[in-house]
């Protein structure tokens, strides 16, 4: 109602009842502010219970991740951060500090007032992983202590935000080293084996050596990290899946992970165990002494996968032309041949085929251990024509390396 209208109502009604302009007006803007107080109040009402229902949750969030170690003595309370100081710690996220970005969402480096460096892992609000997977990999990552498993420190969990705090490692991943032209020349030998030492152990501690068998299910060259000293570190357990002692697969119609690192049954059939991890590892060994990718075809023709290519390469006894030619150390191209062979036994099509994590840290450590020729990899286009001779055994007298591999660290 305009003021025009409003005037004129009220001289109509003056007309009509007798009363003056005055006490109609006073009448009409009483109850005009009443009801509108009222609407007022119920909407606070209303907001007030939302956010005190929000911070309920949220506060049941926190306190639930921040109190897992509480009936775990082998689990450490987790620090939990508010978004104050990770924003203070990142300069509020600020471009510079941004270490990289996967699926996930965003990673940035961060300074603690102490001093101390962190790695923020921010979940991005589009990301497919919700609170489950947060808190999937916030109680696995803390359960799980291992030198060559990344170290949570904490998490933040306010307003709309979730992220994970973790040790930072210097040296990003293993993929800014293997797949640069440049930089991938700073990893010698020594180092490559040094990382392939790291890998193993950690898989073997997940598989064998933990209180719970742990499937991670995402193993690849941007998931390991690496230390000051170049130490790798396995990272996102986000998707990661527990196994009781007496467990040996699990089902799912979620198909998570990336491509060129997950084997056969897991993409066709959602079957998923230790030997999913064994043939991502296979994949990484074979990264490792190539330093080549899954996306690229090889090949004269150029349409073979890398698998293929590195089997087709290994049955012509042209092992060498598989490797990283900056690796130009002819006393490695025994042990390289023998790294080359233990990741196509890896990668076999059939999950039953493929040595367990004991297995691969045996032949890596064994000067003398005899090992089964490889059966075609997994997605392979092309028909193997020895896959009935491929029960008879190799032995090659030399080891991955001079010095053995160490046994299982924990932290």
């Amino acid at each position: 109602m305009t003021y025009s209208s409003l005037i004129a109502f009220l001289a109509q009604e003056e007309e009509n009842n007798g009363r003056p302009k005055w006490q109609l007006l006073v009448i009409v803007l009483t109850t005009t502010v009443a009801v509108a107080l009222l609407l007022g109040l119920v909407m606070c009402c209303l907001r007030k219970r939302t956010l005190k229902s929000k911070a309920k949750e949220l506060e049941s969030k926190v306190n639930y991740i921040a109190t897992a170690g509480d009936s775990d003595s082998n689990v450490p309370n987790l620090q939990v951060f508010t978004l104050a100081d990770i924003e203070a710690a990142t300069d509020n996220f600020s471009f510079e500090k941004k270490l990289g970005e996967g699926g996930y969402g965003p990673v940035y480096k961060g300074v603690l007032p102490n001093g101390k460096e962190i790695a923020v892992k921010k979940l991005s609000k589009t990301s497919t992983q919700g609170f489950e997977e947060f808190k999937n990999e916030v109680m696995l990552t803390a359960k799980l202590q291992h030198v060559n498993l990344v170290r949570v420190l904490g998490f933040c969990i306010e307003r709309d935000e979730q992220m994970l705090i973790y040790e930072y490692m210097p040296n990003k991943s293993l993929d800014f080293f293997l797949f640069d032209p440049i930089r991938r020349s700073l990893l010698d030998w020594r180092k490559r084996i040094d990382i392939i030492e790291g890998i193993t152990q950690a898989l073997l501690y997940l598989q064998e050596y933990s209180r719970m068998i742990i499937i991670h299910r995402d193993l690849k060259s941007s998931n390991i990290l690496l230390d000051e000293e170049m130490k790798p570190k396995i990272s996102d357990f986000g998707m990661a899946k527990i196994f009781r002692k007496d467990e040996h697969e699990a089902n799912t119609g979620r198909i998570v992970g990336t491509y060129g690192y997950v084997p056969p049954e897991y993409v066709h059939k959602g079957i998923y165990s230790t030997k999913s991890d064994v043939y991502s590892f296979g994949v990484l060994l074979l990264h490792i002494i190539s330093g080549k990718k899954n996306a690229c075809h090889y090949g004269l023709d150029e349409n073979l996968n890398l698998l293929e290519h590195a089997y087709e390469l290994w049955k012509e006894g042209k092992g060498m032309e598989f490797m990283d030619e900056t690796l130009d150390d002819t006393t490695s191209s025994c042990k390289l041949i023998r790294c080359m062979q233990i990741a196509l036994l890896c990668v076999q099509e059939n999950a039953i085929d493929r040595p367990s994590m004991l297995e691969v840290s045996s032949m890596l450590k064994s000067e003398t251990m005899a090992m089964t020729i490889p059966k075609k990899p997994a997605f392979s286009t092309k028909r193997d024509e020895d896959d009935g001779k491929n029960s008879k055994l190799q032995l090659q007298i030399c080891s991955v390396d001079d010095a053995t591999i160490s046994q299982v660290v924990a932290r």
